[in-house]
């Protein structure tokens, strides 16, 4: 992270930021192909009882339904709840779609997934002076040509860019200028802020820590002291303050497979045989994309949702196939024997790069 200004006045911001951020995409799409689900709750993901959630549409979320929720918890929530497999090579071409669109304009565009991404439209391609007439052009723009709507946040930094666009969702737009940051960011509570999650925010409120401004309220020494080189972020958004440059291509953290059983297991040899299949697709990503890593993940999610993680690195980077599976393995041995059935098992490498440069973002397989 660039160096922070760590006095409360914020300095002339220069740029001009936009978050561009699909409305409920993946829902959105089934619906826009199919119009007998149009204004229907509407979730994308598998419909069994160990099935997940994994987009749910507006209509779906006024009854409570969110990616990543149980499938029995969706449908006990919206008991008309209308499941449709995902078609993920739809999704990624209607990104592409999009993402050509956002060229027009810059080069510099990060894409955070799929339906999400920022822009950088300081210098663009159009000549266009103003953030707020561009980003309503791509929106308007997105429509004609996908038939979508997509939410824009517009400001001086990534941070209040990315909050912006959850202000008028769905299909809206929202500008947060120089004058507003420091004064919308103090009044946000924590929970609220792009970058800390549920556990921190936990942790914070027990420090008395609920809002921006109870974070500004506090020094620099006592936000390392409690969140480490984090406090030094927390400290400059509390204020408004951002200096992360849009990116293109965003650092890999690391590179993944997982897969859930249909049938919970406690059986050591039944998990290390679903494993097996999962070592197989990293290391023939890895291999074939000449990534190195140093650091071997295991996760493990339990039958009551419980999740568990357990990860060992070596001084130099995993060798070969042999190498990643008798980490693994070890690791897998280090969790058993289980008090709960397993009905998730994942393998991921990190610390990676190749031979020349680190990777572009974080990318996870699913089979």
């Amino acid at each position: 992270m660039s160096q922070m200004v760590m006095d409360d006045e914020q300095p002339a911001p220069t740029r001009k930021i936009i978050h561009i951020d699909m409305d409920a995409f993946f829902a959105s799409v089934e619906q826009r192909d199919s119009p007998d689900l149009r204004g229907k709750p509407v979730a994308v993901g598998g419909g069994s009882e160990r099935g997940v959630v994994a987009a749910a549409s507006y209509e779906a979320r006024k009854f409570g339904v969110y990616s990543a929720m149980p499938s029995v918890t969706a449908r006990r929530k919206c008991p008309d709840l209308i499941f449709v497999k995902h078609r993920f090579e739809v999704y990624k071409a209607v990104s592409r779609q999009i993402r050509d669109i956002f060229e027009d304009y810059t080069p510099l565009v990060e894409p955070l997934s799929l339906d999400e991404a920022y822009l950088d439209v300081t210098e663009n391609l159009k000549g266009m002076s103003s953030a707020t007439e561009i980003a309503e052009e791509i929106r308007a723009r997105i429509w004609e040509a996908t038939q979508l709507t997509a939410s824009a946040g517009v400001s001086y930094n990534k941070f209040l860019a990315k909050l912006a666009s959850d202000q008028n969702k769905p299909n809206g737009l929202f500008v947060i200028k120089p004058a507003m940051g420091p004064v919308f960011a103090a009044a946000l509570p924590v929970k609220k802020f792009h970058g800390i999650g549920p556990a921190t925010a936990a942790k914070m409120n027990r420090l008395g820590l609920f809002s921006g401004q109870d974070i500004r309220n506090q020094t620099l020494d006592f936000l390392e002291q409690h969140f480490g080189v984090s406090g030094r972020y927390y400290y400059g958004i509390s204020r408004g303050i951002d200096h992360r440059q849009v990116k293109p291509n965003r650092e890999r953290k690391s590179i993944g497979a997982e897969n859930t059983f249909f049938t919970d297991t406690t059986d050591f040899d039944t998990a290390w045989s679903f494993l097996e299949p999962l070592i197989d697709k990293v290391w023939r990503y890895v291999d074939a994309n000449q990534i190195k890593g140093r650091t071997v993940t295991l996760k493990v999610k339990f039958s009551d949702f419980r999740i568990i993680t357990r990860s060992r690195s070596g001084l130099a980077p995993v060798a070969n196939r042999a190498e990643l599976t008798a980490f693994t393995r070890t690791l897998l041995e280090g969790v058993f024997p289980v008090a709960k059935g397993i009905r998730l098992l994942g393998v991921s490498m990190s610390s990676l790069g190749e031979k020349d440069h680190p990777q572009a973002e974080q990318l996870s397989l699913s089979l």
